[in-house]
C-alpha cells in the first residue's frame, strides 16, 4: 500500500498542515501557562498523597500574599527595609529579558483581617500569631516549597512513562563548485513519539517529510515522505518492572515522605510558637512583679530614712534599704530589656520584623494562673490548718512522701500506654521504616547491576528522506522498507564500581535500621522525660504556690514589726526579696507546665494542626481507654 498514491497532494499537504499546526500551538505557549500547569499537576499529586498519607485534603498555597501582615506592619509603621526584596517578589523590578509571566499571582492572605493602625502599637493573641506564623514563617514557607518540590519531581519520573512527543524542522542551503556551480536545498521537517514501558522496553517512531516539496506540490528541492521505528528490550541487567520503575517508586514514596515530615514539622512549629509565647508573657509577669518589687523597695527605703532620723534604725540599716532600692531598680530594668529582648526574638520566630510595635495578650496567662491560683488558695487553707495543729516532735522520724497522681494533671496518662501510643503515630518514624524498605530496593537494584547485559532491539525504515531525490521517495509504503534486528551482549567482566555500590548498599541497610533502632529510643526517652516533667513541674507549681503563701505572710510580718521597732531592716529587705522569687517561679512553674502538656502531645502526634495554623488537642480519656 502506498500512502503517497492514496492521498495523493492533498493528503501530503495537510501532513504538512497538521506538523506545522502542532509546532505552532507547542511553541505559542507562554512561560505563565507553562507554570500554571506546573501547579494545577503538582497540587492534583498533593491532594492525592495527603489522602494517602494522612487521610485528609487541604490546599498547600506556596504563593506568599501581598497583603501578608509582615508587609503591612512594614507600610504602616513606616519601618526601614534594604530594599524591594523586603517587601515581597511582586515588588522587585523586572530584570532585562524576564519572561512574560504575571508572577507571583494576586493572592488573599488569611491574616489579612487583623487591622493595623498607623504607627500604632498592634495587639496580639495567642489565636492571632499561631495563624501569623503559618503564613508570616519563613521556615514555614520553606517546608511548603519542599513538598511542592517533590510533588514536581514525582511528576517528572511519571512523564518518563508516557508518550514524550518531539518535532522540528531543519533547512540546509548546500553549494557545489568547481566547474559549474550547483545549488540544492533541502527543507525537512519531522515529528516523533518516545514511550518507555514499565517493563523496560523503549520505543521510539519518527515520520520525516521534505517540507517545501510538499508545500508547493513538487516544485523545487528534493521529494522525501519517510518513517523510522524502533524498540530495545533488556533481557538480563536492568529487566523487569520493579528494576525500571525504581526511581518512580521513589518518588512516589518520597511525597508521602514529605507530607508526613511536613505534619510533623507543623505540630513542632505550633508548638514552639506557643512555647514562646507563653514565655514573653511570662517575662511581662517577672516585670510586673519586679515593678512591685521596686515600688515596695522604694517604700521601705522611706520608712528606713524615716525611723533612721528618729534615731530607731542605725545609718548602716538605713544605707542597706538604700542599696537594695538602687538593686530593685536594676532588676526591674533588667526585666524590662529582657522582656524587649524575648519580644523580639519571638516576632522574628513568626515572620514579623523584630522592630515592628506589637505587643502580645496578657489575658492569654489568665487561664493558667488561675491554675496557680487555685494551688495558692489550697496553700493558704492547709498553712493555716498546719499553724493550728500541735507541733511535731522534732525527735519523730522524717517521712518523705512521693508525689500523688490524686491531683494529676488530664495528661499525666501512663507511661506504657503513651509509649506504644508514640510508636503507632509518629510520622518521623514512619519515615524511618520506610527508609528502610527504601535501602531495601536499593539493594536488589544494585545487585541487578552485577548483572551481565543482554538487550534485544529491532528497527523498520520506510520511505524516503529528505535530500533523496527519486521518485519513489514520494510515497510512504509499509512493503517497502528497510528491517533490521539486534542482540546486544556485555559480559560482566569489570564489575569494580559496581561491586563496591552493591557492598555500599548494604552497609546502607545496616545504617537505615539502626537510624530506626536510634529513633525508636529517642521518643521513649522523650515521652518518659515529659512525663517525668509533668510530675515535677506539677510538684513545683504546688510548692512555688506554697511559697508565694509564706512569703507574702513573712512580708506582712517583717513590715509590721518593722514599724514596731522589733526586727532589722535587713529582714524586711530579705522578705522582699523572697516574694519577688516566690511569684516568679510560680509563673515559671504554671507555663513550664502548660508547655510539657503541650510537648507530650506533640510527641504522641496527637496534636491537630488546623489549615490556619491553630492547634486542637487531644481527649487524654481517648487512649485511657485505648481508643
Amino acid at each position: 500500500m502506498r500512502l503517497g498514491a492514496l492521498s495523493g497532494s492533498g493528503v501530503r499537504f495537510f501532513v504538512a498542515v497538521s506538523l506545522f499546526g502542532g509546532l505552532i500551538l507547542a511553541g505559542c505557549r507562554s512561560p505563565e501557562q507553562f507554570r500554571e500547569k506546573a501547579d494545577k499537576v503538582a497540587d492534583k499529586i498533593i491532594a492525592q498523597k495527603q489522602e494517602e498519607a494522612v487521610g485528609k485534603t487541604e490546599p498547600l498555597e506556596i504563593e506568599r500574599p501581598s497583603d501578608i501582615l509582615r508587609r503591612r506592619l512594614i507600610a504602616d509603621q513606616n519601618l526601614p527595609v534594604s530594599s524591594a526584596a523586603s517587601l515581597g517578589t511582586d515588588e522587585l523590578k523586572p530584570i532585562p529579558h524576564w519572561p512574560k509571566d504575571t508572577y507571583p499571582p494576586e493572592t488573599h492572605s488569611p491574616d489579612a483581617n487583623i487591622p493595623v493602625e498607623p504607627n500604632e502599637t498592634l495587639k496580639l493573641s495567642l489565636v492571632d500569631v499561631l495563624q501569623i506564623a503559618a503564613h508570616n514563617s519563613p521556615d514555614y514557607q520553606t517546608q511548603k516549597e519542599q513538598v511542592f518540590s517533590t510533588a514536581l519531581s514525582l511528576d517528572s519520573q511519571r512523564h518518563r512513562f508516557q508518550n514524550i512527543f518531539s518535532a522540528g524542522t531543519d533547512s540546509q542551503v548546500n553549494m557545489t563548485t568547481g566547474g559549474a556551480t550547483r545549488t540544492t536545498t533541502t527543507n525537512g521537517a519531522s515529528a516523533g513519539v518516545d514511550r518507555l514501558l514499565k517493563n523496560g522496553a523503549a520505543i521510539s517512531a519518527a515520520l520525516t517529510v521534505d517540507l517545501l516539496n510538499l508545500l508547493t506540490q513538487g516544485g523545487a528541492s528534493s521529494l522525501g515522505l519517510g518513517a523510522d521505528t524502533s524498540v530495545s528490550i533488556p533481557l538480563l541487567r536492568g529487566a523487569g518492572r520493579h528494576i525500571v520503575t525504581e526511581p518512580l517508586t521513589q518518588a512516589e514514596r518520597s511525597v508521602v515522605y514529605a507530607l508526613w515530615n511536613f505534619e510533623r514539622y507543623k505540630r513542632t512549629f505550633a508548638v514552639n510558637v506557643t512555647t514562646n509565647y507563653l514565655s514573653v508573657l511570662g517575662q511581662m509577669d517577672s516585670l510586673k512583679n519586679s515593678e512591685n518589687n521596686y515600688k515596695s523597695a522604694i517604700v521601705s527605703s522611706r520608712i528606713s530614712r524615716r525611723q533612721g532620723d528618729a534615731g530607731r534604725l542605725t545609718p548602716i540599716q538605713v544605707d542597706l534599704a538604700v542599696q537594695r532600692e538602687l538593686q530593685s531598680r536594676s532588676g526591674w530594668i533588667s526585666a524590662q530589656q529582657q522582656l524587649e529582648n524575648r519580644l523580639d526574638s519571638f516576632k522574628v520566630l513568626v515572620g514579623l520584623p523584630a522592630d515592628a510595635l506589637i505587643k502580645l495578650d496578657p489575658c492569654d496567662l489568665e487561664p493558667l494562673r488561675e491554675r496557680g491560683n487555685k494551688y495558692v488558695e489550697t496553700m493558704k487553707t492547709a498553712y493555716k490548718a498546719v499553724a493550728a495543729e500541735t507541733a511535731v516532735s522534732a525527735d519523730a522520724p522524717a517521712e518523705l512522701i512521693w508525689p500523688s497522681k490524686e491531683d494529676a494533671g488530664p495528661y499525666e496518662v501512663d507511661e506504657l500506654v503513651a509509649i506504644k501510643v508514640a510508636l503507632e503515630n509518629r510520622l518521623d518514624l514512619r519515615v524511618a521504616n520506610g527508609r528502610v524498605y527504601d535501602v531495601q530496593r536499593q539493594v536488589i537494584v544494585a545487585a541487578d547491576n552485577l548483572r551481565a547485559g543482554l538487550n534485544l532491539g529491532g528497527r523498520a525504515r520506510f520511505g524516503g528522506s529528505p535530500g533523496a531525490a527519486t521518485a519513489r521517495d514520494v510515497g510512504l509504503d509499509l512493503r517497502d522498507g528497510t528491517y533490521s534486528a539486534s542482540l546486544g551482549l556485555d559480559l560482566p567482566i569489570d564489575r569494580t564500581s559496581q561491586r563496591n555500590a552493591y557492598r555500599t548498599s548494604l552497609i546502607s541497610l545496616e545504617d537505615s535500621t539502626r537510624r530506626v533502632q536510634s529513633l525508636e529510643d529517642q521518643i521513649k526517652t522523650a515521652i518518659r522525660t515529659e512525663l517525668r516533667t509533668l510530675l515535677q513541674s506539677r510538684e513545683s507549681l504546688k510548692i512555688s504556690a506554697q511559697s508565694v503563701v509564706i512569703a507574702e505572710n513573712s512580708y506582712k510580718n517583717a513590715m509590721m514589726l518593722l514599724e514596731a521597732g522589733r526586727v532589722q531592716i535587713r529582714d524586711l529587705l530579705d522578705a522582699q526579696d523572697a516574694l519577688l522569687r516566690a511569684q516568679n517561679d510560680l509563673t515559671s512553674a504554671i507555663i513550664n507546665y502548660r508547655t510539657a502538656e503541650l510537648q507530650l502531645q506533640r510527641d504522641l502526634e496527637l496534636l491537630t494542626i488546623t489549615r490556619e495554623g491553630l492547634l486542637q488537642e487531644f481527649s487524654p480519656e481517648e487512649i485511657r481507654h485505648g481508643n
